[in-house]
C-alpha cells in the first residue's frame, strides 16, 4: 500500500500500518526525505529519533508509490490536495480505496478532504475513507497506544481500512458518518487555535475549560447542520480529537495560537511554523459555511478577528459572548426552548421526566 506524503502524519502512519503488516512505500516530494526512510528508515527532518519499520520505503516518483496499491492513503497540507491528486490520479489502480488522513477543508470551494477527493479523481464514494481521532504524531511514532476512526459511506471499506490500520498500539474504530467525521476533525483546529491564544496571553485553566466545552457545542451545532450525527462529535473525531489537540504542545495549531497570543502577526506565525497549522487556513471557510446554515460560531469569529488583528489576543473570551444579556440555555436546544415560551416547556419537560422515571429525580446531584 502506499502513503501520498512524507510529514510527520503521514510517515506516522505508514509505520502504523507497516507495524500492523504491511508493506508500504511512502511518496516524499524531497529526495533527502525519501532516501533518509528507504535507506536509514528514519525521517530526522519531521520525526527525530524515531525508528521506522523495515517494511517501510520512500520514493519521489508517485507513479512508483502507488504501483500495484489497493489502499492509498493521503497526508498532505489540505490546500495542496487538489494539485496532488491531479498528479496522483493518472497512476491509480480502478478500485482503488483512497483514505484522506487530513484535517482541513479546502479555502476556495469550502469542500471536505473526501470530497476534494472524490470530485478531483471521480472516485466511487464507496471507495472513499476518512480517518480521523486524537492522533499527535510524535506520541504515535513513540508507540504510545491511541485510537482513531475510521469512515466511509461503505461499512465495508472502512472495516478494510481499520483492519490494516490496528496493531499492539493503535486501535481503529468505524463508522459511516464521513460529514462527522471530518468537521470534528477540523473544527477542533479552530478551537484549539483559540486555546493555544488564551494560553499565550496567560489565562488559566477555568478559560480554557470554558471554551473547550462551549467549543464542543459549536462544533456539534456546525456538524449536525451540515449532515452530521452529534454523537459523531462525542466520539474520537470530535471530543476526543478536541481533548488531544488542545492540551498537546505537540499541536501545530496550538502553537500557532499560542504565538498569536504572545502578540506575533498572522504573518510571523506563518513563518515560523515548520509544519501546516490546518486551522489558520479554515477559518474564513468555516465561518463562511456557518453563516449559510444559521449557525452562530463566536469562538471561531473571534480566533478570525485575532487573526485580523481586530482583535487584541488579551480581548478573547467567546465563551462570554452572547446576543443579550438574558440567561442563555447551555444547550442549543435550551435557547430554542428559551426562545419561545422555554421556561413552561423545560417546566413540562422536567415533569415528564420525572414521571418517566418513576416520580423521582431525573439524575442530578
Amino acid at each position: 500500500m502506499a502513503v501520498i506524503g512524507s510529514g510527520s502524519w503521514g510517515t506516522t502512519f505508514g509505520k502504523i500500518l507497516a507495524d500492523g503488516g504491511s508493506d508500504v512505500t511512502m511518496w516524499a516530494r524531497r529526495t533527502e526525505v525519501a532516501r533518509d526512510i528507504a535507506k536509514n528508515h528514519r525521517n530526522q527532518d519531521y520525526l527525530p529519533g524515531i525508528e521506522l519499520p523495515s517494511r517501510m520505503t520512500a520514493v519521489t516518483g508517485i507513479a512508483d508509490a502507488v504501483a500495484g496499491a489497493q489502499h492509498v492513503f493521503v497526508a498532505v497540507p489540505s490546500q495542496s490536495l487538489r494539485d496532488n491528486l491531479v498528479e496522483l490520479r493518472p497512476h491509480l489502480q480502478t478500485g482503488t480505496s483512497v483514505v484522506s488522513l487530513m484535517k482541513g477543508v479546502e479555502r476556495s470551494s469550502g469542500l471536505r478532504m473526501s470530497q476534494v477527493i472524490e470530485q478531483t479523481l471521480d472516485w466511487d464514494p464507496a471507495r472513499v475513507a476518512a480517518a480521523s481521532g486524537p492522533n499527535l504524531a510524535l506520541e504515535i511514532a513513540k508507540e504510545q497506544p491511541t485510537a482513531a476512526v475510521v469512515s466511509s459511506q461503505s461499512m465495508e471499506t472502512a472495516q478494510a481500512i481499520a483492519l490494516l490500520a490496528r496493531n499492539s498500539y493503535f486501535r481503529t474504530f468505524v463508522n459511516t458518518d464521513v460529514i462527522g467525521t471530518e468537521f470534528g476533525g477540523v473544527l477542533k483546529n479552530l478551537i484549539a487555535v483559540a486555546i493555544g491564544i488564551v494560553d499565550g496571553v496567560g489565562y488559566g485553566e477555568n478559560t480554557k475549560a470554558s471554551i473547550i466545552t462551549r467549543g464542543l457545542v459549536e462544533m456539534t451545532d456546525f456538524a449536525v447542520a451540515l449532515g452530521a450525527q452529534p454523537e459523531t462529535l462525542s466520539g474520537l473525531a470530535g471530543l476526543g480529537d478536541l481533548i488531544a489537540t488542545c492540551q498537546s504542545p505537540l499541536s501545530r495549531n496550538n502553537t500557532a495560537g499560542r504565538l498569536l497570543g504572545q502578540g506575533y502577526s498572522f504573518s510571523s506565525v506563518v513563518k515560523q511554523m515548520q509544519q501546516t497549522a490546518e486551522g489558520l487556513a479554515s477559518v474564513g471557510p468555516i465561518l463562511d459555511m456557518a453563516e449559510s446554515v444559521g449557525v452562530s460560531m463566536p469562538i471561531v469569529q473571534q480566533v478570525k478577528q485575532v487573526l485580523e488583528g481586530t482583535l487584541d489576543p488579551k480581548g478573547i473570551a467567546p465563551h462570554l459572548t452572547t446576543d443579550s444579556d438574558e440567561p442563555q440555555g447551555e444547550r442549543t436546544t435550551d435557547d430554542a426552548e428559551a426562545a419561545g415560551g422555554g421556561a413552561v416547556w423545560g417546566a413540562l419537560k422536567r415533569a415528564f421526566d420525572q414521571l418517566r422515571n418513576g416520580g423521582g429525580s431525573t439524575g442530578s446531584d
